[in-house]
């Protein structure tokens, strides 16, 4: 049993804490309510977990020998961020816009984890910790221990986005929710060009 909880502790540890994910679903909490933001909670979760197993069953290993692929995919993970970011701070906070606004969508979620170098860390050292033997049991019960565990965090962010609704009434309101959003996106990305 204390396996398990060691599994979970580490699962919350890594899934809770404040990341571009997390960001995105309490702005997407925050600006389209609870049910359409789990689109982009049940991505998240399932792209970390997906990207979870396939580090434990060998993925790391190719890593290694191209050490040049990791650092495209955290190029490509800045990149993604900055991007979002911009899209964010761009905005002109107008509520009832002729625009369509569409909520992120279950592959964006997915996608992000998988452009998310704190995913790619995460995976790495969490299989290296409960399942450094690559054995099929050992890399599913962590799988499993860690896809309810990252779907519960990620859906606390966008439930506390939720909370901010009756505050964002207003395009000013918007305007300046989405550029903090942004901020913290473009200082997540600076921290993983720093590290």
């Amino acid at each position: 049993m204390s396996l398990l909880l060691s599994m979970a502790a580490f699962a919350l540890a890594s899934s809770i804490s404040p990341g571009p994910v997390n960001i995105v679903a309490l702005s997407a909490g925050a600006q389209f309510g609870m049910r359409p933001a789990m689109r982009h909670v049940t991505g998240a979760a399932l792209g970390f977990t997906l990207l979870l197993v396939l580090i434990g069953l060998g993925l790391n290993q190719l890593l290694d020998h191209w050490p040049w692929l990791t650092e495209s995919i955290r190029l490509a993970g800045v990149a993604f961020l900055l991007y979002m970011a911009f899209r964010l701070a761009a905005d002109d906070g107008r509520l009832n816009a002729d625009k369509p606004v569409v909520p992120p969508t279950m592959l964006y979620g997915a996608a992000m984890q998988w452009l998310n170098p704190k995913a790619w860390l995460a995976s790495v050292a969490g299989m290296g910790l409960f399942a450094a033997a690559g054995d099929a049991p050992s890399v599913w019960r962590f799988a499993a221990v860690y896809f309810v565990i990252c779907y519960a965090s990620v859906a606390c962010w966008a439930y506390a986005g939720t909370f901010l609704r009756h505050y964002l009434n207003e395009p000013a309101r918007v305007r300046l929710f989405n550029r903090l959003m942004a901020a913290l996106l473009t200082a997540c990305a600076a921290y993983l060009l720093l590290t």
